[in-house]
């Protein structure tokens, strides 16, 4: 595993619930106040489990994003930093897909959630 992954990177918050050739899901805890340092995630479905607000930062940017319990959203492979911005808990669990995307983004493009 990379430094960037964020099972190695932040052990307090991601956990490995389980992976295959093809997918590996992780589940997703923090509360207020927590952040993450930087890490990476591939092309990934998050399903959000609870309510949430965080701020994402990445390469000079940031992105306030809040978030409605029982969402499915697509993830676009990024890189970011979090943290959490609300008043409650944050439980989600990502699906990191394993194989490359047909259409890469240029680095940095993506930060956060896509309503799709």
């Amino acid at each position: 595993m990379d430094d960037d992954d964020p099972v190695v990177s932040n052990p307090d918050h991601y956990a490995l619930l389980w992976e295959n050739d093809r997918v590996r899901v992780l589940e997703y805890r923090d509360a207020p106040g927590d952040e993450t340092t930087p890490h990476h995630h591939p092309d990934s479905v998050m399903v959000t489990l609870t309510s949430f607000s965080r701020r994402l930062d990445a390469g000079g940017r940031s992105r306030d994003v809040t978030l409605a319990a029982e969402q499915a959203v697509w993830l676009p492979e990024q890189s970011h930093t979090g943290r959490n911005t609300g008043d409650s808990p944050t439980h989600t669990i990502i699906v990191e897909l394993k194989e490359s995307s047909p259409h890469p983004q240029a680095d940095g493009d993506a930060l956060g959630p896509e309503h799709t």
